[in-house]
């Protein structure tokens, strides 16, 4: 099972919310019994800008489905479903 996950930076500035996504990938892995999880940490209006102006996004990388890759070089259909995805909130 391979578990797709967007999140904004501000769900990791407080320690509580830190742990929450412990518990949250614990369980993913214990009792989902996991294979697979992956990330973006990244808001919805930097990727916009990103595509807007990827001049200013040059080092933005993001997960697309089992491989990293820079934003920018991204088709503009690959991208614009990386900013539909659901942000995640914990």
């Amino acid at each position: 099972m391979l578990l797709n996950q967007k999140m904004a930076p501000t769900m990791l500035a407080s320690e509580r919310n830190k742990q929450k996504l412990e518990m949250l990938i614990s369980t993913f892995f214990d009792r989902l019994h996991g294979y697979h999880v992956q990330y973006n940490v990244v808001d919805r209006a930097t990727l916009i800008d990103a595509q807007e102006h990827p001049e200013r996004h040059k080092d933005l990388i993001v997960r697309v489905a089992g491989y990293s890759a820079f934003f920018n070089v991204l088709s503009r259909a690959t991208q614009d479903d990386i900013i539909a995805r659901t942000e995640q909130t914990l």
